[in-house]
């Protein structure tokens, strides 16, 4: 008997969501059978690309149809809670789009949501899935380069070398964001890194930040330094905006390096959304010797198609997937404990930030609710 596919309803048809719809082409557990969008021009554009019939600017027509079993949100941030929720309440299954929410307590209600329903919740997050990632914890978890020491994360971001074209609008809902401490370089793309930080070496005991501006709105250059909970190892983050830097990308001109220092060896991942430097995007040192690792899927499409695969088959074999709605919303007080320490000049840690403190420290955050 052939296995049956789970169908997929997409709200958001944005610049990001031609990676989802890889994913699901050729998808052997899920298929994407409607699309929603208040983009009438756009919506019939991805409709003719992914020869997808079912097209509709009204979200409830999709909640409403009982074909659907797992509701895909790709909204703005601040619209992510509203969505879940109805659509949770709706008995469907939900993949979000990262971050999660703009508030810790539109975490929380998404988390009940989840809780009173059938339909599991997880927040896309397709950094983890990246294959030089995932080769890099299993090498860490196997003992590879012994105790993990220090974990350190690096960005550049570069304004040359992307051969995408992204359109305008796609960026500039999110520059307000950057007043209510939820700035692009920390809180949205920065979001990736947070959680393969914790993904690699667990939950973060405190954290202490340093964040100034470029051109007003972007919260960079940046250094952040972070402490584990149940560890003796260290992590730290430096990003900087070179305009003028040229880095190779078919998505993001964004050099992105981890270096992971252990008591026998260390790991360095060379890339994810760009390519900088011409080396193997995983290598590994250890008594005395080099592993280059060039066999790796290094494009960054490989953790989407990876990412949105898992959750329908995660569903079809009832076991959890990543990234949990608990993890997102761990991952979001990470973000604000950053952006909070920057703002105060004091160390932070995360299990101790609430949106009372967010909204004395932004005031124009406001803590939304769902």
């Amino acid at each position: 008997m052939e296995k049956r596919k789970l169908k997929v309803g997409m709200i958001g048809v944005g610049d990001i969501t031609p990676m989802h719809y890889r994913g699901y082409r050729d998808c052997e557990s899920a298929e994407l059978v409607r699309l929603c969008d208040l983009d009438q021009d756009l919506l019939r554009q991805r409709s003719r690309e992914w020869e997808v019939e079912k097209v509709t600017t009204r979200y409830r027509d999709l909640l409403d149809d009982p074909q659907i079993d797992i509701v895909e949100v790709n909204t703005p941030h601040d619209t992510h809670a509203r969505f879940v929720i109805e659509a949770l309440d709706a008995g469907k299954h939900v993949s979000c789009q990262k971050p999660m929410s703009v508030s810790l307590r539109q975490g929380e209600e998404m988390i009940a949501a989840a809780a009173r329903n059938p339909g599991r919740l997880r927040v896309l997050e397709n950094f983890v899935f990246y294959p030089p990632y995932v080769l890099a914890k299993e090498l860490m978890d196997a003992g590879e380069i012994g105790e993990i020491l220090a974990i350190r994360f690096k960005l550049g971001s570069s304004l040359v070398g992307c051969s995408r074209w992204i359109p305008l609008r796609t960026n500039l809902w999110r520059l307000p964001e950057s007043d209510k401490g939820m700035g692009w370089a920390v809180f949205d793309d920065g979001y990736h890194k947070l959680s393969v930080a914790i993904h690699f070496a667990g939950a973060i005991e405190s954290v202490k930040g340093f964040i100034d501006r470029s051109f007003r709105y972007i919260d960079l250059p940046a250094q952040m330094i972070w402490r584990y909970r149940d560890r003796s190892t260290l992590g730290s983050w430096d990003i900087a905006l070179s305009p003028s830097l040229y880095t190779k990308s078919k998505y993001f001109s964004a050099d992105e390096r981890i270096d992971i220092t252990g008591s026998r060896g260390m790991i360095t991942l060379t890339r994810c959304t760009g390519q900088l430097l011409d080396q193997p995007a995983l290598i590994l040192y250890r008594d005395g010797r080099r592993t280059l690792f060039e066999d790796l899927d290094a494009d960054w499409q490989a953790s989407f198609t990876a990412g949105v695969r898992d959750f329908p088959r995660a569903i079809l074999e009832n076991r959890e997937t990543r990234i949990s709605a608990e993890r997102a919303q761990e991952i979001t007080r990470f973000a604000y404990a950053l952006t909070i320490s920057a703002r105060t000049g004091v160390e932070v840690r995360p299990d101790e930030v609430t949106d009372e403190w967010i909204d004395e420290v932004f005031p124009a955050h406001g803590t939304p609710h769902a």
